[in-house]
Parts: C-alpha cells; sequence; structure tokens
C-alpha cells in the first residue's frame, strides 16, 4: 500500500511532463502554478512523513527522485527557453548526475551502500535553485521585475552547486577510506 506521502511525491513526479510541456508550449504563468505547487506538496509529504511516523524506504528513493527530475527538468527547459545560463543548467545537472553516478559507482565498487541524506550545502543549493525557478517564471509569466535578483540568484546558486557537488564527493571519500569490495 501507498502512504499518503508517497502518494504526494508520486504526484509532483507526475507533474514533471506537465511542468516542461506548459514551458514549452509558453504557458509560464501555468507553469509557475506548477512548479508553487510542486514545492508545497514537497513541504507537505515531508511534514505528514515526520510528524505522522509515514516515513517509507519508497518514500526515500521517490521523495528526493521527484524534486531531482522536476528541478532538472525545469532547468533544461529553461535553458532551451533561453531563461537560464547554458552553462548553469549544465552545471546543475552535471552536479545531479555526479551524485548519482557517484553513488552508484562506489556502492558496485565496495559493494557499501552510500548514504542519502541530504547534506546542508546540498539542502541550500536546492533552496536557492528552486527560488531561481520560482524568480524567472515569475518574471516570464507575470512580467514581474526582478529589480537585479536573477542574475544574483544565478551565481549563488552556481555557487552552492559547486560547493554541494564537492561536499558529495569529500564525504564519500571520507566515508569509503579504506574500504574495499568485500
Amino acid at each position: 500500500m501507498v502512504s499518503l506521502p508517497n502518494f504526494i511525491s508520486l504526484a509532483r513526479l507526475l507533474c514533471v511532463p506537465l511542468a516542461i510541456w506548459l514551458i514549452v508550449t509558453n504557458e509560464i504563468r501555468a507553469a509557475f502554478w506548477v512548479f508553487v505547487a510542486a514545492g508545497i506538496s514537497d513541504a507537505i509529504d515531508g511534514f505528514i512523513a515526520k510528524q505522522f511516523n509515514a516515513a517509507t524506504t519508497l518514500g526515500r528513493y521517490i521523495d528526493p527522485l521527484a524534486d531531482k527530475a522536476l528541478l532538472v527538468s525545469v532547468y533544461v527547459t529553461l535553458g532551451l527557453h533561453g531563461a537560464l545560463p547554458d552553462w548553469l543548467v549544465i552545471l546543475v545537472v552535471f552536479r545531479d548526475v555526479l551524485i548519482i553516478g557517484g553513488a552508484l559507482l562506489i556502492h558496485t565498487l565496495t559493494d557499501q551502500t552510500m548514504r542519502i541524506e541530504p547534506l546542508f550545502v546540498s539542502k541550500l543549493n536546492t533552496v536557492m535553485q528552486i527560488l531561481l525557478v520560482v524568480v524567472v517564471l515569475a518574471a516570464l509569466g507575470f512580467g514581474l521585475d526582478d529589480h537585479g535578483l536573477k542574475p544574483i540568484l544565478v551565481g549563488v546558486t552556481a555557487i552552492t552547486t559547486i560547493l554541494s557537488g564537492a561536499a558529495y564527493i569529500a564525504r564519500w571519500i571520507r566515508d569509503t577510506a579504506g574500504v574495499g569490495p568485500t
């Protein structure tokens, strides 16, 4: 049986193609609201899982998968739309590929399961990525002036993306030091 938090995460995952389609078809206002609803759903499923002891193994995988699928997809789509710099899109996608690929590689080489708990810098990076998308979608969809906030968010997002990727690499090195295949 699927728990309520898992159902909410699954619904967020299913919002990914909708958000992409809305951006591609230039329905940016609707894309903004889908993205905001997805963000709210992330907070709600986390709250329910913690407050009502409804956390599951499936949820520990599907929740971050839904978050990353939505963020990466929206970043790529906004990059193709010309609303985000290509270099930032590449950096964001590369970091996520590095994290997933690195965890799989280390597991394969050492038979050690990597911890999937996000680091503080990774949480901060996710917040910055979300804020940037919200600002970009609000500016495009509603014609709002970002008052110079977008370039600042681009820079901070880039910095936190680099720091987050480096922190995961450092944690993997520390966690696997002296551990060989069994």
